[in-house]
Parts: structure tokens; C-alpha cells; sequence
């Protein structure tokens, strides 16, 4: 478990990763030496993995994205899950519940470019089937 500071402490750096301990302290009304030994105690442990890039401005207004469920051949699904892996414009794989075993977040530079990375991996090997639904908008991200 991770106190009500912590979950704080993350929201504003899933908001900001790059914001300066002295910003954090001062947003969350700590002081700088408690924030700087939180961050380095939520890292030691595992919660704070890493830190990434958020892509922005005119790159990510030419960026279409679409979310693919995908049904896998049961006794494929590791190679499947490794050819997912090699396709560079899918950035997030998720196993899930339901009639689909997997969700693929997919980003591409155009329409055409999503087309092809769409049937692209609707022709893998164990892959049965797909069922695709193009972002038209995103609302929020944390």
C-alpha cells in the first residue's frame, strides 16, 4: 500500500515526469527532502519503474491510433505475442478476458499506414481474428 502523499506524489508525476522536486514539493506541500526520499522509496520498490517520453505537438496531431482486439489460436499465442512485440507501431499489448484474448494499442503517422499495420497483423500466424476501433479523440491521459 502507498499513502494518500504517494498517490499524489504520482498523479503529478504521470502528469509531469520531468517536473522539478522543488515544483512537486511545493505543489503537494511538502518539503523538498521528503518529496526527493519518497520518489527514491517509490523507485527502490518497484512502484516508480521508469520515466518516458510524452510525445506532443505537431507529431501527435499527424498520430492515428486505434485500439485492436485480437483472437488468438490458442497454441500460437506466445509467437503471436512475439511478432506483436516486432511491430513498432504497436505500443501497448494487453491480454484480456472476454471474446478476444488480446487488446493492441496501435499508432501510426496516417490512415494508410494504420491499414497496414491493421492487416498487417490480422495476417500473423495465430491470429483468427480482429475487431479494430479508431481513437477520434482522447479526452484525458494520465
Amino acid at each position: 500500500m502507498i499513502s494518500k502523499q504517494d498517490q499524489r506524489l504520482l498523479l503529478h508525476l504521470r502528469q509531469n515526469a520531468r517536473c522539478s522536486v522543488s515544483d512537486l514539493a511545493r505543489a503537494l506541500d511538502l518539503s523538498r527532502s521528503t518529496v526527493q526520499n519518497r520518489i527514491a522509496k517509490l523507485e527502490a520498490s518497484g512502484v516508480i519503474r521508469g520515466y518516458s517520453v510524452e510525445l506532443g505537438g505537431e507529431y501527435t496531431a499527424t498520430q492515428v491510433e486505434a485500439h485492436v482486439s485480437i483472437k488468438v489460436f490458442q497454441k500460437l499465442t506466445a509467437r503471436t505475442n512475439a511478432a506483436l512485440e516486432q511491430i513498432s507501431q504497436v505500443s501497448q499489448l494487453y491480454s484480456v478476458s472476454g471474446e478476444y484474448d488480446l487488446i493492441a494499442i496501435v499508432q501510426a503517422q496516417s490512415l494508410e499506414e494504420l491499414s497496414a499495420v491493421l492487416d498487417e497483423i490480422g495476417n500473423l500466424e495465430g491470429v483468427e481474428r480482429t475487431n479494430s476501433a479508431v481513437v477520434l479523440e482522447t479526452r484525458f491521459r494520465r
